[in-house]
């Protein structure tokens, strides 16, 4: 049912049933209408004295009137908004970050509604929007994974882990390329959504391992734990361990959701490469240019701020105890 404005003669008896003691629920009932379509009528339009209808009537025909004269998007902020889209910003992140740095807001429901109108007059604002990941249920399989020596089990894990209190847990996967052709290893760190990707030519379990152990070493100080799943390209754990002083954990067998940043951050990693990409036709400089991307783009879960700056911040704060 589509929304219509209240007319004259309903605030009339809206005026009335208030006058004999009807609540707002009731009001609602006998006038067909959502209980917080009245409640909105009664805050935004009563007067000192009370509510009156003819008064209600012209406070919401001026509202009116002000909301068709005034320009719904601020031109500057349609213009930001432009530019972050084609860095893959979402609407939300765009209207979280305009808001938090008090700069001219505009909603994401508006940035939506203006790229689907762009859309339908030819443009390609809509092509910078996220796709979903089709979900696919395995039937059938027996479980050939989990047979890694001396693997430790997530059940093993600290629980302060779970509660993202701390920046230095970090969750690890690969993602492949077409035909099953070498893999961007992804690395992700739990509170600050922080991200770190490289590019192995086989899925081996030294490659892999030495990846990992290169990308992480920079920011050991910053390295409490690691959280895998089972693929067997996580086998050189013990060296993984050892060489960045930290704890591996394995998730377990199609528990993606154990490792839920990372899996998110799979999803985000498929927008610049796609399934049927092949890997071997992208640089490493690509492949940074998306990590670049990825953590200097604002998180609502991170206030609007960005991955990078959570992380860099709390690599100071340990730089100054030193």
């Amino acid at each position: 049912m589509n929304y219509t404005h209240l007319t004259q003669d309903e605030r009339y008896q809206i005026s009335i049933l208030l006058k004999a003691g009807h609540k707002q629920n009731a009001i609602a009932m006998l006038l067909e209408r959502d209980k917080s379509t009245i409640s909105r009528e009664l805050r935004r339009n009563r007067g000192h004295r009370g509510y009156r209808p003819k008064q209600a009537q012209c406070l919401a025909l001026e509202r009116l009137k002000n909301c068709a004269n005034a320009p719904r998007v601020n031109a500057d902020a349609w213009v930001f908004a432009q530019s972050k889209l084609s860095e893959q910003w979402s609407p939300e992140q765009i209207s979280g970050f305009l808001k938090t740095n008090r700069q001219p807001a505009i909603s994401h429901e508006t940035i939506y509604h203006r790229i689907y109108a762009d859309k339908r007059s030819g443009g390609t604002l809509w092509q910078h929007l996220r796709l979903q990941k089709q979900r696919r249920k395995r039937y059938g399989h027996h479980d050939r994974r989990g047979c890694i020596p001396g693997r430790v089990s997530i059940d093993a894990r600290p629980a302060v882990v779970e509660k993202r209190s701390r920046v230095g847990h970090w969750e690890g996967d690969t993602v492949m390329g077409a035909n099953h052709q070498q893999a961007i290893v992804s690395l992700i760190e739990r509170k600050s959504r922080f991200a770190l990707m490289a590019k192995v030519e086989r899925k081996t379990a030294q490659a892999t391992a030495d990846v990992i152990i290169g990308l992480l070493a920079p920011f050991k100080v910053r390295v409490r734990s690691l959280t895998t799943d089972n693929g067997t390209e996580f086998a050189h754990h013990a060296r993984i361990a050892e060489q960045l002083d930290t704890d591996v954990y394995f998730a377990h067998p199609y528990a993606s959701w154990e490792r839920g940043a990372n899996e998110n951050l799979n999803g985000l990693i498929r927008q610049y490469f796609p399934k049927k990409c092949r890997f071997d036709t992208i640089t490493q400089q690509e492949i940074e240019f998306a990590m670049n991307r990825l953590n200097h783009r604002p998180r609502k879960c991170l206030g609007f701020k960005t991955p990078h700056e959570v992380f860099m911040q709390s690599l100071n704060r340990v730089a100054l105890r030193d």
